[in-house]
C-alpha cells in the first residue's frame, strides 16, 4: 500500500470536466475514491458507515474500490463525488486544471521521512547523501525533495536516482539502493515490527515546509451546486475520525472487518492506527478534527511553484503564483468536533 503524496503526484493526469455524480433519492448516493488500497488514512469512512454516521445523516455512501485511476482525475470526470488525495497530487492536478477543491484535512503534519538503514553508520546528517543511490518512482518532486533536503543538510544535493516503484523498500532492504522516502505511519511501523531496523530524516527539519500529506477532495462545481450535501458527508466523515482518534482499537478492528481480504495483517493496523491517534497526526490542538491549515497549504504551495512543479494543462511550468486560499475550504466542517 501507499500513502505517500509523491504516489499521488504519479497518478496525477488532466482530467475533462464534467457534472456531479449526485443524483437519485433519500439516502442521497455519495460515492467517494481511494488513493491506494484500504489503509488507516481511511478509517474514518469505514467507522463513519460501520456506525451509521453516514445512514443518519441521509446518505448511502459508496467506497469505490481503488484502481489506478487517480481520484483527482475521477472527481474532476463526475465519477465520484470526493475522494482522498495526496496533497501534492491536489496541488499539481489543480495547477493544470482539474477542478478539485480540498474539504478536509485527514492528517494534520507531514507523514513522509527520508529513510535508510540504521547499520548505515556513515550517514549521519543529509550530507552524507551525495553521491549515494535513491530509489524511488523517478519524479521530479522526489528529485526537488530529496535535493532541498541534502543542501539543507550541508551537501551539495548530488544524488544518483533510480526507479523501482514499491520495490525500493525491498532494494533499501537488500542494500541495492542507499535510501528511500517512506510514509512513517504506515511503512514505518512495518519496519519497527517486522524490520529492517530504520533511521531517517523529517523533511520540515531540512527546508521542506510542513504539509497535510493526505486530504478529501470535491469538486467546486458539486460543492456549489450541493452545500447541504457535502457538509452533510463531511460532517459524518469527521465524526467517522473522531471515533478513530478516539478509540483506535477499535477503529481498527472496523476498518480490518470491512477489509478482511486485503488487510490481513491485523497487528501492523493496529500500531498504524495508535501511531495516527496517540502522536496527533489525526487531531490537531485548538481546531476542528479535519481542519485545514492555511498556512500550511500556502507554504507547500508556494515552494512547489518556486520548485517547478507546478505546471499547466500544457505542461508548461506556471508563471504566476496561484491562489492557494482557493485550493482549500473549512466551510463544510462542523465546529463542535
Amino acid at each position: 500500500m501507499s500513502i505517500l503524496t509523491r504516489r499521488s503526484f504519479l497518478f496525477a493526469t488532466m482530467a475533462t470536466m464534467a457534472g456531479p455524480a449526485f443524483a437519485g433519492p433519500s439516502p442521497t448516493p455519495i460515492r467517494i475514491a481511494l488513493d491506494w488500497t484500504p489503509n488507516t488514512n481511511h478509517v474514518g469512512l469505514f467507522v463513519a458507515k460501520a456506525l451509521g454516521y453516514y445512514e443518519a445523516a441521509g446518505l448511502d455512501v459508496k467506497i469505490l474500490p481503488y484502481a489506478d485511476t487517480s481520484s483527482g482525475t475521477l472527481i474532476g470526470n463526475g465519477i465520484a463525488d470526493f475522494g482522498v488525495t495526496g496533497s501534492l497530487g491536489l496541488f499539481t492536478q489543480r495547477a493544470a486544471g482539474v477542478d478539485l477543491e480540498a474539504v478536509y484535512g485527514v492528517v494534520q503534519k507531514e507523514t513522509g521521512r527520508l529513510v535508510f538503514r540504521a547499520d548505515r553508520k556513515t550517514i549521519r546528517t543529509p550530507a552524507d547523501l551525495d553521491g549515494l543511490t535513491y530509489g524511488g518512482f523517478g519524479s521530479d518532486w522526489e528529485k526537488t525533495l530529496i535535493a532541498t533536503i541534502i543542501r539543507h543538510g550541508g551537501g551539495k544535493g548530488d544524488f544518483r536516482m533510480v526507479t523501482l516503484g514499491t520495490s525500493a523498500y525491498q532494494a533499501l532492504d537488500n542494500g541495492s539502493v542507499d535510501f528511500t522516502l517512506e510514509v512513517s505511519t504506515w511503512e514505518g511501523v512495518e519496519a519497527e515490527l517486522e524490520g529492517p531496523e530504520l533511521r531517517g530524516f523529517a523533511y520540515a527539519d531540512y527546508g521542506v515546509p510542513d504539509e497535510q500529506t493526505t486530504l478529501i477532495a470535491s469538486s467546486q462545481r458539486f460543492l456549489k451546486a450541493y452545500p447541504k450535501l457535502a457538509a452533510a458527508f463531511v460532517q459524518a466523515t469527521q465524526r467517522g475520525y473522531a471515533y478513530a482518534a478516539a478509540h483506535p482499537d477499535k477503529a481498527a478492528d472496523m476498518l480490518i472487518a470491512a477489509n478482511a481480504a486485503s488487510l490481513t495483517n491485523g497487528k501492523l493496523v493496529h500500531a498504524s492506527m495508535h501511531m495516527l491517534a496517540d502522536e496527533h497526526f489525526l487531531r490537531a490542538p485548538g481546531v476542528p478534527i479535519g481542519h485545514l491549515d492555511p498556512g500550511k497549504a500556502s507554504a507547500m504551495g508556494s515552494f512547489l511553484f518556486r520548485s517547478g512543479i507546478l505546471r499547466d494543462g500544457e505542461g508548461t511550468a506556471l508563471r504566476t503564483q496561484p491562489d492557494f486560499s482557493t485550493y482549500f475550504t473549512n466551510a463544510y466542517l462542523a465546529n463542535g468536533l
